[in-house]
C-alpha cells in the first residue's frame, strides 16, 4: 500500500463521505470480510486522481481501482451502474457494460449527475454507499487482488480492502472482462 498511513475505517468515519460512513457503519458481521479489514488513509485532496495519487504515494496502478458511474436509457429510463475496474485497465462500456445494463448505448454519466445521485466528491466515488438499485460490476481483476486501493467518497482519503470484498457489496456482479488493458 506505498507509503499510505491506514487505520480501520470504522474508527475514521470522518475521512468518509457521509453515504460511505454510513455503509461502513453498517457492514454485515456475517460478512465473508470484516469491518476492520476495511482500512482508511488520509491524502492531499490535490493528489487525488489517480496517476498523481499512486505516484505521490508509492501504490502500483495495479492495485488502485477506479469507480466509474455509467448511464443508459431503456424505454426512457435511465440505468446507472457503478463499474469498479484496475488503474491498468478501461471499461468496456458500450461492449460488455452495456450489455449488463440492457441498455442500447451507454456513457459516462456526466459529472454533476454522478455527484449528485451518490452524495460523493466526484474523483472520490467509491463502490461503498452506492444507491441501492444500482448494480455495481466488478471486474474479476479487482476481486483477485489482494488488497486494492479505491475511493472513500471525498478527495482527501483513500479506503484500502481486500478485492474480494468488494464481490460482498449488495448488487455486486463480478463480470470476467469487464475492462480491457489501457493502451
Amino acid at each position: 500500500m506505498g507509503t499510505l498511513r491506514t487505520e480501520p475505517a470504522r474508527t475514521r468515519l470522518d475521512l468518509l463521505a457521509p453515504p460511505v460512513a454510513t455503509a461502513v457503519r453498517g457492514w454485515p458481521v456475517e460478512s465473508s470480510v470484516p469491518v476492520d479489514d476495511i482500512l482508511v488513509a488520509p491524502i492531499d485532496a490535490t493528489l487525488a486522481d489517480t496517476a498523481a495519487f499512486c505516484a505521490a504515494y508509492e501504490v502500483g496502478l495495479d492495485v488502485s481501482a477506479n469507480c466509474v458511474v455509467v448511464a443508459g436509457k431503456r424505454e426512457g429510463v435511465t440505468r446507472y451502474a457503478a463499474c469498479i475496474i484496475l488503474a491498468t485497465t478501461r471499461a468496456d462500456v458500450n461492449g460488455v457494460v452495456r450489455r449488463q445494463l440492457d441498455v442500447r448505448k451507454a456513457s459516462f454519466a456526466p459529472m454533476d449527475e454522478a455527484v449528485s445521485l451518490t452524495g460523493m466528491e466526484y474523483g472520490g466515488i467509491t463502490p461503498i454507499g452506492l444507491p441501492a438499485e444500482w448494480p455495481i460490476l466488478v471486474d474479476e481483476r479487482v476481486v483477485d487482488t489482494k488488497y486494492v486501493i479505491i475511493g472513500s467518497g471525498v478527495r482527501h482519503s483513500k479506503i484500502a480492502l481486500p478485492g474480494r470484498a468488494l464481490a460482498a457489496l449488495p448488487n455486486a456482479r463480478v463480470v470476467t472482462d469487464l475492462a480491457r488493458p489501457a493502451a
